[in-house]
C-alpha cells in the first residue's frame, strides 16, 4: 500500500529487454534521487509513477525492477529513460498524508489542459468512461503516483473530464511539471470507491448458520 505522497523524483537510467520476442518485459535501473534506500530490501515494493514494482537489486543510490509486458501495456512512463515519481510502500507507523493507494494502475488518462491559474496550476484530464463512476467532486484520484483532489467532473461520450488544482509545492516536488496537453498519465481510482461499487452491485445471498 502507498499514500500517493511522492517521496522523491528518480530517473530511469537504463532499460534492458528480458527477452527477444514482442511479449518480453524490461529490467529498469532507477537512480533513486533523494529517496533513501538504506531500509529497502530485495523484494520490497516501490511505486514508479504510481505503478507498484518489486525491487530485485539495489545499491546505495539506485535499484532495479522487472516490468512485465502486461504492465508496460497498461502504463505510461516506464518504457523509456526519464524522470519518475517514487514512493516506498507504506508502513503502519507512518502518517497517511494522501489516501490509500494500491499501486495498481486502473487506466490511462489524457491531459486536456495544464495552465497556470493565479499561483497554482489547473490540470484537466480526460479519464476513460469506464472510470467515470469512481470519480467524484472532492474525491481522490492518483495521477502518475500523486494523490490529488478532484475539483470538478464533467461527463461526456468521450469520457470523464476531471479538473484538479496543483499547488506550487506539488509542481516542484513531482514530475507533473512536465505535463502538457496530449500527455498520457497513469490513473488509479480511490480504493474505497472500488469496494463501494462491489457492495452495491452484488445481491447478498441469505446467510446459512450452522447449528
Amino acid at each position: 500500500m502507498f499514500t500517493g505522497i511522492v517521496a522523491a523524483v528518480g530517473r530511469i537510467t537504463t532499460l534492458t529487454p528480458l527477452g527477444t520476442d514482442s511479449n518480453a518485459g524490461v529490467r529498469l535501473t532507477v537512480a533513486a534521487g533523494g529517496l533513501p534506500l538504506a531500509d529497502v530490501a530485495i523484494g520490497d515494493s516501490i511505486a514508479l509513477n504510481g505503478a507498484c514494482m518489486t525491487v530485485t537489486q539495489k545499491t546505495d543510490i539506485s535499484f532495479t525492477v522487472d516490468v512485465s509486458r502486461e504492465s508496460l501495456n497498461c502504463t505510461v512512463g516506464l518504457d523509456a529513460p526519464g524522470e519518475v515519481n517514487l514512493e516506498k510502500a507504506l508502513t503502519l507507523a507512518e502518517r497517511l498524508g494522501g489516501h490509500l493507494v494500491s499501486g495498481h494502475v486502473d487506466g490511462l488518462g489524457s491531459v486536456q489542459r495544464f495552465e497556470p491559474v493565479g499561483e497554482s496550476w489547473e490540470l484537466v484530464i480526460l479519464a476513460p468512461q469506464s472510470l467515470a463512476r469512481y470519480l467524484a467532486y472532492k474525491g481522490s484520484v492518483v495521477v502518475n503516483g500523486v494523490s490529488l483532489t478532484i475539483n470538478s467532473v464533467s461527463d461526456s461520450d468521450a469520457g470523464c473530464a476531471v479538473s484538479i488544482n496543483l499547488i506550487p509545492h506539488t509542481i516542484e516536488a513531482t514530475t507533473l511539471k512536465h505535463l502538457k496537453a496530449g500527455s498520457r498519465v497513469n490513473l488509479e481510482i480511490d480504493l474505497i470507491a472500488r469496494y463501494v461499487e462491489r457492495m452495491l452491485s452484488v445481491t447478498a445471498a441469505p446467510s446459512k448458520m450452522s447449528n
